[in-house]
């Protein structure tokens, strides 16, 4: 029997957000995932563990899309025909990738009745949006999708060494005589140490997306982290990984860097009113890393030709997104203000 058909009524079963099972749309028949917490395995930063990274034996397919590229693993079921990257038709691809066995799964907290909701709501509350906008959505361009990520865990330290400023005030006279405030700093090198130690830095595995739209869509809760069960992936698709662990863990050292660095600046200005020329050697260690799949539903439109991009992330609902500005909203508002500003130098004059 078909893991995903249903014994029950023999529709095709699906992973459901609300019950966290695998259930008929139809019967409403549900089944229990297992989650084997001991199967999330964390792997040491080691040339030997990287080797050891395995493929999983295909269960899927890999959709082309045929305008941006982009390659979704989807199951034999899916029904899904468009690309969520930019609204393209997939086609099957010539080559099927060997896809990475997730160390870990963030399944879906909302489902696509939620995600529907939250993005009208986003959508209304754009001020700028041109009207005709908010009726272009269609709720079947809204799909979830697993998007792949690089964790890194790892203690970092550095010694340091910065410049610390004490801002001071005196009144003193011009040539004038006249009174005034001469401000001046006063700059002292200071040394010190600052140790963090970093849990789950995630790192987006996909290129796909710009990273711009990625801010903020990343605050998922690896806490929540369950083992990998191909039940979560039935009625969502995958999106392959395209960016290699060793690129994922030169960008995870360089944003952990420049996070010791801002606790430097904290520190110094504990003591002190500035802080400037901070120099760090970082160090890092007891280092592993984690590949996983976390949830977003994700849809593209084209409004006068142009491409744009909305993200609903699928365990906080938190939304992000690209719109066109109305040019007569701003034009408007533009006139209004205008017309303001006259009127306070006409009243004043």
């Amino acid at each position: 029997m078909d893991s995903y058909r249903c014994d029950q009524c023999g529709d095709i079963m699906e992973f459901d957000a609300k019950t966290q099972t695998l259930k008929c749309p139809s019967c409403g028949h549900s089944i229990t995932i297992e989650n084997k917490q001991e199967k999330i395995r964390e792997h040491q930063m080691s040339m030997e563990a990287r080797a050891k990274i395995r493929v999983e034996e295909k269960a899927t397919h890999t959709m082309e899309c045929s305008g941006c590229g982009a390659r979704i693993e989807v199951d034999a079921t899916s029904t899904a025909t468009e690309c969520p990257f930019c609204g393209s038709k997939y086609v099957l691809a010539q080559k099927q990738e060997e896809t990475l066995i997730p160390d870990g799964v963030l399944p879906f907290q909302i489902d696509k009745n939620q995600a529907v909701q939250q993005f009208q709501r986003w959508l209304k509350s754009r001020f700028w949006a041109p009207g005709e906008l908010k009726n272009l959505y269609q709720k079947d361009k809204i799909q979830g999708i697993y998007l792949p990520y690089w964790t890194f865990d790892s203690i970092a330290s550095t010694d340091y060494q910065a410049r610390g400023g004490r801002v001071h005030r005196e009144t003193v006279r011009d040539s004038d005589g006249k009174e005034r405030v001469r401000v001046y700093t006063t700059w002292t090198t200071v040394r010190g140490h600052v140790k963090h130690a970093f849990d789950d830095h995630l790192i987006p595995a996909s290129n796909k997306l710009d990273l711009s739209i990625l801010e903020d869509m990343d605050n998922f809760n690896t806490k929540a982290l369950v083992s990998y069960s191909p039940e979560y992936f039935s009625g969502y698709g995958a999106e392959c990984f395209t960016v290699s662990l060793d690129s994922a863990y030169a960008q995870a050292h360089r944003e952990m860097a420049d996070y010791l660095e801002r606790l430097v600046e904290q520190e110094v200005l504990t003591s002190y009113d500035r802080v400037e020329a901070v120099r760090i050697d970082p160090e890092f260690y007891q280092e592993t890393f984690k590949h996983i799949m976390a949830p977003v539903y994700m849809t593209a439109y084209k409004y006068r030709d142009k491409l744009y991009h909305v993200l609903i992330n699928g365990q906080t609902g938190f939304v992000r997104g690209e719109y066109p500005k109305s040019v007569a909203k701003i034009a408007v508002c533009v006139a209004v203000i205008l017309i303001l500003v006259f009127f306070i130098f006409w009243n004043a004059s």
